[in-house]
């Protein structure tokens, strides 16, 4: 049998986009998640890892934004692909070349609008109702060198009512999130692996 795809999620918070996707491949033979690294020590994501019986660990934000340490860590746990669960640090440009096309990122808009750096959660949803948008969803791509602006793989959108808080949107953003992300994420492995 070939060797599982080795999967490290990167995440900065809470981590429930990390665990959803961990249970949609916790019954998968050819991928495993490997490693959950995170520029947190407190960031929830560590006792949601915990709980999985999944790895997990810090690295500085110095370490994580330099190309050789970087690599030293994935190449150490043999990781194939990266995915971007609520990751908050720019990924090295060394280490977007050498996982060219294997590494993700969801982002909680429909880039390219209100994409870029310091454009995050709340502070996405925020703008959104803001500039009175009649919809707003989430975009899933390939990672480059710059903030959100890789090749878009996935979209999906959801209506932005009248009168609806970030919070609302927040909301309707993450349930097209949990849907959507392991299975898009499913889509490139079998693009950018199986296909091999």
């Amino acid at each position: 049998m070939k060797s599982p795809i080795r999967i490290a999620i990167l995440a900065s918070g809470s981590g429930s986009n990390a665990e959803n996707i961990c249970n949609y491949y916790s019954q998968r033979p050819d991928v495993e998640i490997s490693l959950i690294i995170s520029n947190k020590f407190s960031a929830f994501v560590h006792q949601r890892a915990q709980k999985l019986g999944i790895k997990s660990i810090t690295l500085s934000n110095s370490s994580l934004c330099d190309d050789e340490t970087f690599l030293n860590v994935l190449n150490e746990y043999q990781i194939d692909f990266i995915i971007l669960a609520g990751y908050l640090l720019r990924i090295p440009v060394d280490v977007v070349r050498a996982f060219h096309h294997r590494i993700v990122n969801i982002h909680p808009a429909l880039l390219p609008k209100y994409g870029g750096k310091g454009m995050y959660g709340d502070k996405v949803h925020e703008a959104v109702v803001e500039a009175g948008e009649k919809e707003s969803g989430i975009t899933i791509h390939f990672v480059d060198e710059n903030y959100d602006e890789g090749s878009i793989f996935f979209q999906a959108s959801c209506p932005v009512l009248e009168n609806e808080t970030p919070n609302d949107v927040a909301a309707k953003v993450h349930a097209l999130e949990y849907l959507h992300y392991p299975a898009v994420i499913d889509q490139i492995l079998k693009q950018e692996f199986y296909s091999l």
